[in-house]
Protein backbone atom coordinates (compact mmCIF):
# COMPACT_ATOMS: atom_id res chain seq x y z
CA UNK A 1 0.00 0.00 0.00
CA UNK A 2 2.89 2.55 0.53
CA UNK A 3 4.29 2.17 -3.17
CA UNK A 4 1.00 3.70 -4.43
CA UNK A 5 0.54 5.73 -1.10
CA UNK A 6 3.83 7.70 -2.18
CA UNK A 7 2.84 8.34 -6.03
CA UNK A 8 -0.44 9.50 -5.62
CA UNK A 9 -0.15 11.48 -1.99
CA UNK A 10 3.39 12.26 -2.06
CA UNK A 11 4.17 13.08 -5.68
CA UNK A 12 6.74 10.48 -5.96
CA UNK A 13 8.16 9.35 -8.90
CA UNK A 14 8.07 5.13 -9.77
CA UNK A 15 11.24 4.48 -8.71
CA UNK A 16 11.37 6.85 -5.58
CA UNK A 17 8.38 5.11 -4.54
CA UNK A 18 9.86 1.66 -4.72
CA UNK A 19 13.30 2.41 -3.21
CA UNK A 20 11.77 4.05 -0.38
CA UNK A 21 9.18 1.48 -0.04
CA UNK A 22 12.12 -1.09 0.07
CA UNK A 23 13.72 1.14 2.64
CA UNK A 24 11.31 0.97 4.94
CA UNK A 25 10.75 -2.55 4.71
CA UNK A 26 14.31 -3.39 6.43
CA UNK A 27 14.17 -1.99 9.81
CA UNK A 28 10.42 -3.45 10.49
CA UNK A 29 11.96 -6.75 9.13
CA UNK A 30 14.42 -6.61 12.18
CA UNK A 31 12.06 -5.51 14.60
CA UNK A 32 10.03 -8.20 14.02
CA UNK A 33 12.12 -10.77 13.68
CA UNK A 34 13.74 -9.85 17.29
CA UNK A 35 10.27 -9.78 18.74
CA UNK A 36 9.70 -13.52 16.89
CA UNK A 37 12.98 -14.71 18.49
CA UNK A 38 12.11 -13.83 21.93
CA UNK A 39 8.73 -15.16 21.59
CA UNK A 40 8.42 -18.32 18.62
CA UNK A 41 10.28 -21.41 18.26
CA UNK A 42 12.49 -20.42 15.08
CA UNK A 43 13.57 -22.73 12.45
CA UNK A 44 17.21 -21.21 11.67
CA UNK A 45 17.35 -23.60 8.63
CA UNK A 46 14.39 -22.08 6.91
CA UNK A 47 15.56 -19.02 8.06
CA UNK A 48 19.28 -19.23 6.27
CA UNK A 49 17.46 -20.74 2.86
CA UNK A 50 14.97 -17.55 2.65
CA UNK A 51 17.49 -14.91 3.74
CA UNK A 52 19.54 -15.93 1.13
CA UNK A 53 17.64 -15.86 -1.81
CA UNK A 54 15.78 -12.43 -0.27
CA UNK A 55 19.53 -10.95 -0.44
CA UNK A 56 19.92 -12.83 -3.82
CA UNK A 57 16.56 -11.13 -5.21
CA UNK A 58 17.19 -8.35 -3.46
CA UNK A 59 20.65 -7.51 -5.90
CA UNK A 60 18.49 -8.58 -8.72
CA UNK A 61 15.52 -6.03 -8.17
CA UNK A 62 17.49 -3.37 -7.63
CA UNK A 63 19.49 -4.24 -10.66
CA UNK A 64 16.44 -4.10 -12.28
CA UNK A 65 14.59 -1.32 -10.81
CA UNK A 66 17.10 1.22 -12.02
CA UNK A 67 16.41 -0.15 -16.01
CA UNK A 68 12.68 -0.52 -15.53
CA UNK A 69 10.68 2.58 -16.95
CA UNK A 70 7.86 3.51 -14.79
CA UNK A 71 5.05 2.39 -16.87
CA UNK A 72 6.58 -1.03 -16.32
CA UNK A 73 7.61 -1.41 -12.97
CA UNK A 74 3.89 -0.67 -12.16
CA UNK A 75 2.96 -3.14 -14.52
CA UNK A 76 4.94 -5.74 -12.96
CA UNK A 77 4.25 -4.72 -8.95
CA UNK A 78 0.50 -5.10 -10.13
CA UNK A 79 1.07 -8.69 -11.51
CA UNK A 80 2.85 -9.44 -8.04
CA UNK A 81 0.46 -8.19 -6.43
CA UNK A 82 -2.21 -10.06 -7.86
CA UNK A 83 -0.39 -13.37 -7.75
CA UNK A 84 0.10 -12.37 -4.08
CA UNK A 85 -3.58 -11.80 -3.66
CA UNK A 86 -4.71 -14.92 -5.35
CA UNK A 87 -2.40 -17.50 -3.12
CA UNK A 88 -3.47 -15.80 -0.32
CA UNK A 89 -6.70 -16.74 -1.02
CA UNK A 90 -6.08 -20.34 -1.44
CA UNK A 91 -3.79 -20.81 1.34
Amino acid sequence: MLVPALQKFAKFETHKSHATTVAVILPLSVLSAIIYIWGVDVEWLTVFWVSAGGVAGGIIGAKWLTKLNGMWLNILFGVFLAIGAVRMLFA
